[in-house]
């Protein structure tokens, strides 16, 4: 190789700071010896998604035998309330995705706890109706 294309480092080089890889250790830990949040505890926002985190956990933890989901409820909720109402107005109400509704919607199905039926009128929508098995699962719920 030609000389001149060698690298070599000066002999008497001192390494500058940049070079040097100290990385700072872990920051300390609060009293609790939780990590501190630092300006995030000031956010409603993170205490308001923390909140609805703790809720979700609980009630799925409370309905775990009945094997039911926050969607699935508020789905049969809706459907108790506005029966015979689309599928595409139950999925707006509640800001679901189409693709995922109709997903939720087989499962209740499964479940025999909800109808659909053909919109009169329009066969390209559907009515949703609670069945029978529907009405007591959400008193069991």
């Amino acid at each position: 190789m030609d000389a001149r294309l060698q690298r070599r480092p000066p002999a008497n080089r001192r390494t500058s700071r940049r070079e040097v890889s100290e990385e700072p250790g872990p920051a300390p830990l609060d009293q609790a010896g939780r990590l501190k949040l630092g300006t995030l505890n000031g956010h409603l926002g993170y205490y308001l998604r923390r909140l609805q985190v703790s809720v979700f956990k609980d009630f799925i933890r409370t309905l775990a035998p009945m094997k039911v989901r926050p969607a699935q409820y508020s789905v049969m909720l809706l459907i108790e309330a506005n029966p015979g109402r689309s599928q595409a107005a139950i999925g707006q109400a509640l800001d679901i995705e189409r693709a995922r509704l109709a997903r939720l919607l087989h499962v209740l199905e499964r479940r025999r706890w909800i109808q659909r039926r053909a919109a009169a009128g329009d066969g390209r929508s559907h009515s949703l109706y609670l069945t029978g098995e529907g009405e007591r699962a959400l008193v069991r719920i």
